[in-house]
């Protein structure tokens, strides 16, 4: 796992460095699924970045659309562009705007941002895929926030109905939103019991640790007749000490100084 430790710390700096750039973006929710994504990416998904339309490659959806930075900072840290054109991130004209472009970017599979979205379109994909007989398999990631949207339960009770067990939606379950606490705004939990309830195969994991990422991936391979859900408790901010567990660094840009802080920090990791 020292590969996907050292790639994963490159992604946070690149998140760092990007919405500095910026001067405006979504820091918090994009540091939180950096392991999920930095795995998905480069152990688990059939894709290929020299050739990013090949029809039977697996999809991702990012349906979380504004935690952008780490889907760009990870497509780029596995060569589907050149990791200079990160800093373009939000600029007029370019390709990585605040929330992904299809149309835009290689290896974005669906324009993402209005919340429920993103997770119905992957739903679309997986029973496409399942009616082609195609070996295709879709992963979508969810802010746990984003579940408060009625669209995300239609996409579920959709995915179970159709028995899409090539689909695994992974929830980044870093506990805050915009306005602070799940629970304060709007309680989505328990989790595992809604979802049990909507027939998914449940899984929780720390989603942090590539270790426990992996033998849930795993078992959703093995899984057959049931969507996947990954539940993955995770830290909003993670790897940047005044950033972590902090809901107001859900869509603020680092000054100079705190970006330097944050550099110093993930530099100092040692990975």
């Amino acid at each position: 796992m020292k590969s996907l430790q050292l790639h994963a710390n490159n992604i946070r700096k690149s998140i760092i460095d990007m919405i500095y750039s910026s001067k405006s973006g979504h820091p918090g929710g994009s540091l939180s699924a950096v392991e999920i994504l930095t795995y998905l990416y480069f152990k688990e998904m059939n894709i290929d970045p020299q050739n990013d339309k090949k029809q039977d490659r697996d999809r991702f959806v990012l349906s979380k659309g504004h935690a952008a930075p780490v889907l760009y900072a990870t497509l780029a840290e596995r060569g589907y562009f050149e990791k200079d054109k990160l800093n373009s991130l939000r600029k007029l004209y370019s390709p990585l705007q605040g929330h992904p472009d299809s149309k835009k970017l290689p290896g974005v599979d669906v324009s993402t941002g209005s919340l429920g979205q993103g997770i119905s379109n992957a739903v679309g994909i997986a029973l496409g895929a399942k009616i082609d007989n195609s070996d295709v398999r879709v992963y979508s990631v969810l802010g746990d926030g984003e579940l408060q949207e009625g669209l995300v339960w239609e996409a579920f009770m959709a995915a179970a109905h159709y028995k899409l067990d090539n689909l695994v939606a992974i929830i980044d379950n870093n506990g805050l939103q915009i306005d602070g606490k799940n629970e304060d705004v709007m309680n989505i939990y328990s989790l595992k019991d809604k979802l049990k309830a909507f027939n998914f195969n449940v899984l929780e994991v720390d989603g942090h640790s590539f270790e426990e990422i992996e033998k849930a991936f795993d078992n959703a391979r093995n899984t057959k007749g049931l969507p996947t859900v990954i539940i993955a408790k995770t830290i909003k901010g993670k790897g940047v000490s005044f950033m972590e567990n902090e809901a107001g660094w859900h869509g603020n840009a680092p000054s100079l100084e705190q970006r330097n802080i944050a550099i110093e920090e993930l530099q100092s990791k040692g990975v």
